[in-house]
């Protein structure tokens, strides 16, 4: 029985669509520079999805303009976090946008970018990569319980996406089986990820670039995309790295968390405008600015 097929008579009582709002995990969080460290892994596991690699090694401009598609799905990440009644349409736009990437593989296999189990699977990674960020960039992995809320949490995102209630888990442990299952028994090697671990770690310039500035460029980015990759490896499972014939020594995972624990002290000395991404600061700065209006009226004379 596949993943899929044992959520599939689960019957489930999802939220409204609504926007996401201050007070939760997922708004004080995905918002931070450091989600682009685990967002790596979230998109290898995607990669190794039969019908997204399928549908991104044919539609996705990640070869030829990885900077650019970085970028575009960063920006569209924070919307749904962060855009109010925006984040919405963002999720209804990149429906629509999805709805025409189909394609067919060598073999003669049709795959649907909006197919259920792809859709969700595009989400659940992001699941994983949060707690991964916790793991090893936050100042202390999250408890179970705190995992357990956070992913109720992302229910209202797969709510807000349209997500098929039978590719839901019930709650965290749930999810964790079904992951491991997925992991295990569902991905498998493909082109489209080892492409993907070849440009993360050497980024091409951006087309915009002058010539004459790319060496320049590639002496700069060059450090930093050495540190995507190694990343990415250490964040993903060990049965997908296993997959993909990547190896991870005990070396490895000591760098790593010694990596980690100091971004983990670093990020929360900085200004809030650089510990996070633009619109999730602008939209912070906005909430901030609310509640002092709020006040203000709350107080005014009557």
């Amino acid at each position: 029985m596949t993943a899929s097929a044992a959520l599939e008579n689960i019957a489930r009582e999802l939220p409204p669509r609504r926007p996401f709002a201050p007070g939760t995990r997922m708004w004080d969080e995905t918002g931070l520079i450091t989600f682009s460290l685990t967002a790596g892994s979230a998109f290898l596991l995607q990669t190794m999805e039969p019908t997204i690699s399928a549908v991104v090694d044919e539609h996705s401009s990640f070869r030829t303009d990885p900077m650019g598609r970085a970028v575009r799905s960063l920006s569209s990440v924070m919307m749904w976090v962060y855009g109010g009644e925006e984040a919405l349409a963002e999720a209804d736009r990149l429906r629509s946008m999805h709805a025409s990437l189909n394609t067919t593989d060598a073999a003669g296999v049709r795959h649907k970018a909006l197919a259920s189990g792809p859709w969700a699977w595009v989400l659940h990674t992001g699941t994983f990569a949060f707690t991964e960020s916790a793991e090893y960039f936050g100042r202390r992995p999250l408890t179970y319980a705190e995992k357990e809320a956070y992913y109720q949490e992302t229910l209202q995102l797969m709510r807000n996406f349209s997500v098929a209630p039978k590719e839901i888990p019930e709650n965290y442990a749930a999810f964790e089986k079904f992951f491991a299952d997925m992991v295990e028994n569902h991905l498998c090697e493909t082109r489209t990820a080892h492409d993907y671990l070849r440009v993360i770690r050497s980024v091409a310039p951006p087309k915009q670039l002058p010539r004459f500035l790319t060496p320049l460029w590639r002496a700069v980015v060059a450090p930093i995309g050495r540190m995507q990759y190694f990343v990415t490896v250490g964040t993903t499972p060990e049965a997908a790295r296993r997959k993909l014939g990547l190896t991870w020594t005990a070396a490895d995972e000591r760098k790593l968390r010694a990596l980690g624990w100091s971004i983990a002290r670093i990020v929360p000395l900085l200004p809030e405008r650089v510990r996070y991404f633009p619109i999730a600061y602008e939209a912070r700065r906005l909430e901030r600015d609310r509640a002092r209006l709020r006040k203000v009226i709350d107080l005014r004379p009557i």
